[in-house]
C-alpha cells in the first residue's frame, strides 16, 4: 500500500498550536515552526476510518477499555518490541506529561528528590518542581555529539535520598536509544538504592536504521518489579489532539498505587477515540505505515544533513530514534539570544532552543524534521539567510 507523506495539508486556523500560536511562541507569526513533536504529516487514513465508523453511532457516552485495546498493545509490543506484556499490567493515562505528575505524586512525598537527566524534555522539570518534589540533576555526558549516562553521579544523588529516577528512552532531545547494556547498569544502581524508575518511552516506535529500542522494563523481572513505563501511540502517528496514552506496570502494588491516584485526579476514564485510534494503530496495517513513515522521514534526514554540511559551525548527529534532530550551533560563538534572534527574526525558522531542555543545551536547537521533503528545503533557504554566522 502506497502512503504520500509528502502531501501539504495547511494546518493554520485549526487551533494548531504549532502554526496558530507563532506570535505568541516567537514573536514572529511567519516562522517556518519545526520545534513541537508532533507531524506536519496526516494521520493515516485506516485510524480516521476507524474514527468515523464509531461516529456512526450516535451516542458518545462513558466508555471502557475492552478487551480489544489490551490486545492490540499486547501483540504490537510482543511483534515490535519483544516484550510479552501481561493484560493487567496495563492502564491508561490521559498522556506521558499527566502521567508523569500522576506518578510523582503516587511515589514520592513533597520535597523528595526525583533524578532527571538533562538536557532533557521540558515537562520533566516542571512536573516535578510544580509537583513539589525538588530536582536532582545527573546531566548526560556529552563527547563530540555523543551521549552517555554519568553513572557515579547517578549513584551519588542515590545515595543521598533520591526517591525516583525520570528517564526518557528513546532520548529527547538528543536521540540516544539506550543500549541493553546501558539500561542494565543503569538499573543496577536504581535497583541497589530503591529507586522507582519512571520510564517516558513515547518515541519508542521511532528508530532509524534497523536499530532496536529496548525497554528499561523487559529487561529484567527485578527491574519490571521497580518501573513505570508510559507510551503512547501519539507520536508514531501524529494523534497527540486525542490525549490518550497508557502506561504499564508490572508490579501489582505499584499498579494499585497508580490507579488510586488516577482515580482520585478523575483523569482515569480516558478518551473513546482515542481507544479506537489505538485498536486501528496497533496492528499489521499500522506497521506498514510506520516503515513508509521511517523511510520518510530518513530522507528528511538526508536531505538536512547535506543542507546543513555546508555550514563548517554547525554539526549534526542522525538520531538513533525520534524525529528530533539535535543540532549544535555551538562554534558560532553566538550568545543563546542572539542565535535564536537570527534564526526566528532573519532566517524565519521556529527552532526549538536548545536551553528549553536544560542549561547543558546552551548553544543547540532542536529540529523537528517529520514533515514533507518540501519543508525541509525550505528551511534550508531561509538559513543560508544568515550564512554568514554559520561557515
Amino acid at each position: 500500500m502506497a502512503f504520500d507523506f509528502n502531501r501539504f495539508i495547511s494546518r493554520e486556523n485549526t487551533s494548531c498550536v504549532k502554526y496558530d500560536l507563532r506570535q505568541a511562541i516567537f514573536g514572529n507569526p511567519h516562522v517556518l515552526p519545526m520545534w513541537v513533536a508532533d507531524m506536519d504529516i496526516p494521520t493515516p487514513d485506516f485510524i480516521i476510518d476507524a474514527i468515523r465508523e464509531r461516529l456512526n453511532h450516535p451516542v458518545l457516552g462513558y466508555t471502557f477499555r475492552d478487551t480489544e485495546y489490551h490486545n492490540a498493545i499486547t501483540w504490537w509490543y510482543k511483534h515490535r518490541h519483544s516484550w510479552d506484556l501481561k493484560a493487567e499490567w496495563i492502564d491508561f493515562c490521559p498522556g506521558v506529561v499527566s502521567g508523569l505528575s500522576h506518578a510523582i505524586r503516587a511515589f514520592t512525598s513533597p520535597g523528595d528528590k526525583v533524578i532527571i537527566q538533562p538536557p532533557v524534555y521540558r515537562p520533566f522539570f516542571t512536573t516535578v518542581t510544580g509537583n513539589g518534589r525538588e530536582l536532582a540533576f545527573n546531566p548526560l555526558v556529552e563527547n563530540d555529539g555523543e551521549y552517555t549516562f554519568n553513572y557515579d553521579l547517578l549513584e551519588k544523588q542515590a545515595s543521598q535520598g533520591a526517591r525516583m529516577l525520570i528517564l526518557s528512552n528513546p532520548h529527547n532531545p538528543v536521540g540516544r536509544l539506550w543500549s541493553k547494556e546501558e539500561l542494565l547498569k543503569l538499573g543496577e544502581i536504581c535497583t541497589k538504592y530503591n529507586l522507582i524508575i519512571v520510564s517516558d518511552e513515547i518515541h519508542s516506535d521511532l528508530v532509524f536504521d534497523g536499530k532496536k529500542h529496548f525497554s528499561i522494563a523487559s529487561l529484567s523481572e527485578q527491574l519490571a518489579s521497580i518501573t513505570i513505563t508510559f507510551a503512547s501511540m501519539s507520536k508514531t502517528f501524529n494523534l497527540a489532539g486525542l490525549a490518550s496514552g497508557f502506561v504499564i506496570i508490572p508490579n501489582p502494588t505499584l499498579k494499585a498505587r497508580f490507579a488510586a491516584e488516577l482515580e482520585a485526579s478523575g483523569a482515569g476514564m480516558g478518551n473513546i477515540f482515542g481507544f479506537e485510534a489505538l485498536k486501528a494503530a496497533f496492528t499489521p496495517q499500522g506497521e506498514e505505515w510506520l516503515s513508509g513513515l521511517m523511510q520518510h522521514l530518513n530522507s528528511n534526514w538526508e536531505l538536512l544533513s547535506l543542507g546543513l554540511a555546508k555550514y563548517g559551525k554547525v554539526k549534526v548527529r542522525k538520531p538513533d530514534a525520534t524525529y528530533l534532530v539535535w543540532a549544535d550551533f555551538r562554534n558560532t560563538n553566538l550568545p543563546d539570544d542572539e542565535l535564536n534572534r537570527l534564526l526566528v527574526y532573519e532566517a524565519g525558522l521556529g527552532f526549538s532552543p536548545g536551553t528549553e531542555y536544560g542549561a547543558e543545551g546552551k548553544g543547540f536547537q532542536r529540529i523537528n524534521i517529520a514533515c514533507p521533503n518540501q519543508t525541509i528545503e525550505l528551511a534550508l533557504k531561509r538559513l543560508a539567510k544568515i550564512a554568514r554566522y554559520l561557515e
